[in-house]
């Protein structure tokens, strides 16, 4: 007998009274147990006694990131400690982290969604997973693992160890599905073709996110390993993690899980709902989560619903790929990274001036780059350019976990506006 993860019924009508009843307790939990949400929807003038349809879901407050930032280090923290098993943390928006509570069954509930997943991609337990993103504070790698672990497949942990590694466990092993960064898959995939490996290796599936990728990045993957499908995965921290969707093997959109989250598609300056196939912003609503409940939360993620039944036959609801984002966020090497990151790590170093800029190229190769261009401190001297560009790489590394080129340009050569000045020039490809 093969286990499924899929919702047993999951017509339009059972999704939407599963939603109805996730909502009503959700806002009752929050309201109850949540010191923030206590205070955010009393001051909105709605009483978990409010929700009496899905439509009402308007009524409710939207949460965002600088609310978690606010709250630090527990944010929206609604069980007591002792109920508490785990945290993740991701970027924040200046040296502080959003943390993120879990508790027992919001564990067991993040691996169900995960092993659905598999079960979408159609993996069967013979199947051998290698692992090959980060472990740690990250929600990725325990993630990919706890489900793999739910679904009942082999785990084959590597994490985002050197490409020898992987590929003495790819050969060794027979992996036969590959869980990384589109980046790492690529790369992956160069040693493979280089080091002659494709005959000696068991590799059908990959499955990656984390990062926007174009459609001939994935075409030079599938070319060089000859894997059978690649899935896109979502992911994000406040909402568990990776594991809240996948991309099926129709490749037309991602299902994701309606039964244990509310999708909204709100415009980002209206925040009013866009027609379906339009595009907006992601906000979330949780219908289960207990340490860490999100009420229309606002992701700050674009992408758009796809209406149309999925060729795949699954019923469960489809969003687009992650398409940009609505804020200065930007996504680099599968890290979330803000403006103000920077701003910190520069505020640091003696001679880097206050002003930069951040461009962001993808290479042929699939590679993406990143060059920042910060000014000299005004009366530093030039002759100290390379030891001042050395210390900026090295700090940007350090603190960020990113590698970048530094530029060091004369005082006074990057422009001011009176208006916000725009940072980030992302001149990758972006294909929609």
């Amino acid at each position: 007998m093969i286990l499924s993860f899929m919702p047993v019924r999951s017509s339009l009508e059972d999704l939407e009274r599963i939603q109805l009843q996730g909502l009503r307790w959700t806002v009752q939990h929050a309201y109850h147990n949540s010191p923030f949400y206590r205070q955010r929807l009393d001051a909105a003038g709605v009483t978990p006694d409010d929700m009496r349809s899905l439509d009402d879901l308007r009524r409710l407050p939207f949460t965002t990131a600088d609310d978690l930032q606010a709250g630090y280090p527990f944010p929206l923290r609604a069980v007591p400690f002792e109920k508490i098993v785990r945290i993740h943390a991701s970027s924040g928006t200046t040296g502080k982290r959003k943390v993120l509570c879990y508790t027992q069954k919001d564990i067991d509930d993040w691996a169900t969604m995960f092993a659905r997943c598999f079960e979408m991609a159609g993996l069967t337990r013979q199947d051998r997973v290698q692992i090959a993103v980060g472990y740690g504070l990250w929600t990725a790698g325990v993630g990919f693992q706890l489900g793999c672990e739910r679904f009942g497949a082999m785990a084959v942990p590597v994490g985002p160890a050197n490409t020898d590694i992987h590929c003495q466990m790819l050969v060794d092993l027979q992996s036969s599905v590959f869980c990384a960064t589109a980046s790492m898959a690529l790369l992956m995939a160069e040693e493979i073709e280089r080091r002659g490996l494709r005959d000696q290796i068991a590799l059908k599936k990959i499955i990656f996110g984390a990062e926007r990728h174009s459609r001939s990045m994935r075409q030079r993957i599938q070319a060089i390993t000859g894997v059978e499908h690649m899935f896109d995965i979502p992911g994000l921290t406040e909402l568990y993690g990776p594991g809240t969707g996948l991309e099926c093997m129709a490749h037309q959109g991602i299902h994701y899980w309606a039964d244990y989250y509310i999708l909204e598609i709100l415009d980002p300056e209206t925040l009013e709902p866009v027609p379906a196939g339009e595009l907006g912003e992601m906000v979330v609503t949780t219908l289960r989560k207990e340490a860490s409940p999100l009420i229309r939360y606002r992701t700050r993620d674009l992408t758009r619903l796809i209406p149309e039944p999925c060729p795949c036959g699954n019923p469960l609801p489809r969003h687009d790929h992650i398409l940009g984002r609505s804020d200065d966020m930007f996504i680099f090497r599968a890290v979330n990274i803000y403006p103000g990151q920077i701003d910190h790590v520069l505020s640091q170093i003696p001679g880097a001036g206050s002003e930069y800029q951040v461009h962001l190229h993808h290479r042929e190769d699939g590679r993406d780059v990143m060059i920042l261009k910060v000014e000299r401190a005004q009366g530093w001297p030039a002759e100290r350019d390379q030891a001042l560009k050395e210390t900026i790489e090295s700090e940007i590394r350090r603190q960020i976990l990113v590698r970048c080129t530094v530029q060091v340009v004369d005082y006074g050569t990057l422009p001011r506006t009176e208006r916000k000045t725009k940072r980030v020039f992302d001149h990758r490809i972006k294909e929609i």
